[in-house]
């Protein structure tokens, strides 16, 4: 995205549009944070000069574990050693190194200059290597803290999850990688557990699918809700045992209780100057104080959604302590059986700080008024000023002989290990005994009721929100955003959770809840598996009988034809059955496995599996119907959109050429020749029309899988661009008035051609 000059409280600009270093400076930042006492005073110098200067590159390889596996091994022995000794402008530039903390060392670092990755050719190529492989999922652009939370919540396959303020989705998929641990190189498990990504902004909320589309998943859904009045969850009788034991909920069984959840709340960001340094001018304390309460409320309803034993992960990105131990010590404090566990063995490798038993908040923006305890405040003030007054007790440290081990949370600084700076607590909720009574306060809690005697929440209208403009949203990427939580509007919602059957949520117009304007999506329909749209897809494509035909729903409203078929597991379905969906507010359930092929009224309707689909669906097509191709095959496929079959390699060429029109699945093995390389089995979708065949993936994860085969990118779409390029030189004169303007149309317009609709996202 290119930068952009600031104005106002930006601060004043160099010609590329970085903030002056001489401009990162706030005196009443330094003030507050020096009275906060977070860092020994010998360790200040070192902590405020590593804030100004610009953060390492930080990814991830994503993916499923062996997948990653497999990629990480390509950047270790052809990627990094062809960066080692480069130089770059007199100094020799350092190759990426792995974070020493992130298992299997799938996370890796590096301080090349922007200008050394356009310039200097064994960079620039990595970065190539780093652009594609991110657009088509298979590594993050991720600050390094930004990977802690997910891994300390320790997410298995059986979990049922939620992520509270899930965009813009980096953390989600590091969750959903977790549910998908057991994945081949090949195909997808279906975990039994779920992932529930919610935010409560409605185009953040949308960016969760196209993370989402990354690794796609039958254990997902995406909703769009405030997450601190977040509605209680139904599920089916049969699906009882994902009810917690207290006592309310052995009485209402059917309520989901999960067994993770991560609350990386909406936060000042102060820990992000290192790449948003605009913060150093516009920072003051009364951030902090205005998102406390938002804050707390999210954790709170977080604590009252979790099973008996189940963990919450609350995490920021900002070194407030009003934002962070004093959020985690008033939740503590008002929600019973909930205690911070100790995770200093986890992540070793990881520099940490314990997290702080004092602190004084500040009651003037310029942190020149602070008082020791929360009745000092209160005294001070006038009645008036106190009825007016936003500031609560639970910013204040906890009573004198209160034991929260606040130490147990972790801060993290920029100074510490070349990263931003994080905050991050691991809370438990405590096994009651079987003989045990639940009290008023944890029936409540079980419903999502307010117990009797608990704070009143504060209007969300009241805390103050991190700005961001709506431009900005659109341009947010994975890449771009990190994790930072903003808000750019007030979120209003019904408190009314009471769902409805299923029949009934078909009828009327979609209700506006949460997240900004009114909810139009459609609802999804399950089909019984005698259907003959599911008998239509399982013949043409050759599925087992022991495919899930009962989990199959579309989204499309009664009576139109269906397009799309998508997946859901068993606990999704439990969901949809037994909730109004308009007050979930679901953007998404599942993932698209299939789509109609040809004409809306053709008679001869076909279905085509989409490349996002195949890997859930390979455990299911039988071994036989799957086609072998070799290096060459492949090489024809990549390099034209719809090579002719009679330009096919002989061998694959006898396979294909009997064969009907319609979708086919080919297995490339492994296979080593003169200027191509396949590592291991790649299993890819075509699509077989009457003279040429079509490799069925979108341009970008078809140029990413050249580059890794075959060292270049040779698709249709490269070539187009090389040759536009290679001419532009010779064409910079100005245009006169008759002569036709050059639009800039490519390969786009060739994409969006009609005889281009099979091809998919990946």
């Amino acid at each position: 995205m290119p930068k952009r000059k600031g104005r106002g409280k930006g601060g004043s600009r160099d010609a590329v549009g970085h903030i002056e270093k001489s401009d990162m400076q706030n005196a009443r930042m330094e003030k507050y944070y020096r009275t906060q006492k977070i860092v020994p005073d010998n360790e200040w110098d070192q902590l405020w000069e590593a804030m100004r200067v610009p953060l390492p590159t930080t990814f991830r390889v994503a993916g499923s574990r062996q997948a990653a596996q497999v990629l990480n091994e390509t950047i270790k022995t052809t990627h990094t050693p062809q960066l080692k000794g480069v130089e770059f402008e007199g100094q020799e530039l350092p190759p990426p190194v792995q974070l020493p903390w992130y298992p299997d060392g799938l996370a890796w670092q590096f301080n090349a200059h922007k200008s050394a990755l356009r310039k200097q050719p064994e960079f620039k190529k990595f970065h190539s290597f780093l652009v594609f492989e991110t657009e088509v999922g298979n590594i993050s652009r991720q600050e390094a803290v930004s990977m802690i939370p997910p891994l300390l919540l320790d997410v298995q396959p059986h979990h049922r999850v939620i992520d509270m303020c899930a965009a813009p989705g980096s953390k989600t998929a590091q969750l959903l990688e977790a549910l998908h641990a057991h994945d081949t190189l090949t195909s997808s498990s279906t975990p039994t557990g779920l992932l529930i990504a919610n935010d409560s902004d409605n185009k953040r909320a949308h960016m969760l699918i196209h993370q989402s589309a990354r690794l796609p998943s039958p254990s997902l859904m995406v909703t769009n809700l405030d997450a601190s009045i977040y509605p209680v969850i139904r599920v089916g009788a049969a699906e009882d045992d994902f009810v917690g034991h207290t006592r309310a909920e052995k009485k209402k069984a059917g309520v989901l209780a999960f067994d993770r959840i991560l609350c990386d709340v909406p936060c000042s960001g102060d820990g992000t100057m290192r790449k948003n340094p605009a913060i150093w001018k516009r920072w003051s304390p009364m951030d902090g104080n205005g998102l406390h309460s938002l804050q707390l409320r999210i954790l709170q309803r977080a604590m009252r959604m979790l099973k008996d034993g189940g963990r919450i992960v609350y995490s920021t990105c900002s070194l407030n302590p009003v934002e962070n131990e004093a959020v985690v010590s008033a939740a503590l404090q008002s929600v019973p059986d909930y205690e911070l566990i100790d995770v200093s063995d986890r992540l070793p490798g990881l520099i940490r700080r314990p997290g702080l038993s004092t602190w004084t908040p500040s009651s003037d923006r310029e942190c020149n008024t602070s008082f020791p305890t929360y009745s000092s405040y209160i005294d001070s003030l006038s009645e008036e000023n106190r009825k007016q007054t936003k500031m609560s007790e639970g910013q204040w440290p906890p009573p004198e002989g209160v034991n929260l081990k606040l130490e147990r949370c972790i801060r993290i600084y920029p100074h510490l290990q070349d990263t931003g700076g994080f905050f991050v607590a691991v809370l438990e909720k405590k096994v009651k005994q079987a003989d045990e009574k639940g009290s008023d306060a944890e029936d409540a809690a079980s419903l999502g009721k307010r117990p009797a005697g608990s704070p009143v929440p504060v209007p969300q209208s009241e805390a103050k929100k991190p700005r961001i403009s709506s431009e900005e949203v659109s341009s947010l990427s994975g890449a771009e955003a990190g994790d930072n939580k903003k808000l750019d509007e007030e979120v209003t919602v019904s408190s009314d959770t009471a769902s409805k059957p299923a029949e009934v949520k078909q009828k009327g117009k979609p209700e506006s809840e949460s997240g900004g304007g009114s909810f139009k999506e459609p609802p999804y329909t399950f089909l019984s598996a005698d259907d003959p749209v599911v008998q239509t897809f399982t013949d043409q494509l050759h599925l087992t009988s022991n495919f899930p035909a009962s989990n199959v729903l579309v989204r499309n409203p009664v009576g139109d034809a269906i397009r799309a078929i998508y997946l859901s597991n068993n606990i999704g379905r439990s969901i949809i059955e037994n909730n109004d969906y308009t007050r979930l507010r679901l953007l998404t359930c599942g993932t698209k496995l299939f789509v109609k092929q040809g004409a809306e009224k053709s008679p001869d309707t076909q279905f085509r599996i989409l490349c996002e689909g195949l890997p859930a669906v390979m455990p299911y097509i039988k071994p036989e119907t799957i086609l072998d191709g070799d290096l060459g095959t492949l090489k024809v496929l990549m390099s034209d959109y719809y090579p002719l079959c009679s330009t096919l390699p002989q061998s694959f060429r006898a396979k294909i050429d009997d064969e009907p029109n319609g979708n086919y699945i080919v297995r490339f093995p492994p296979e080593h020749a003169e200027g191509g390389t396949i590592t291991h089995n790649l299993i890819l979708p075509i699509w077989k029309s009457n003279f040429s065949v079509c490799l069925m993936i979108e341009k970008k994860a078809k140029s990413a899988l050249s580059l890794r085969v075959f060292g270049e990118d040779l698709t249709t779409a490269a070539r187009m661009a090389n040759e536009k390029k290679a001419k532009q030189p010779a064409e910079e004169k100005p245009l006169s008035t008759n002569e036709p303007k050059d639009d800039g149309a490519d390969t786009g317009d060739v994409e969006n051609g009609k005889d281009m609709e099979m091809v998919v996202d990946a």
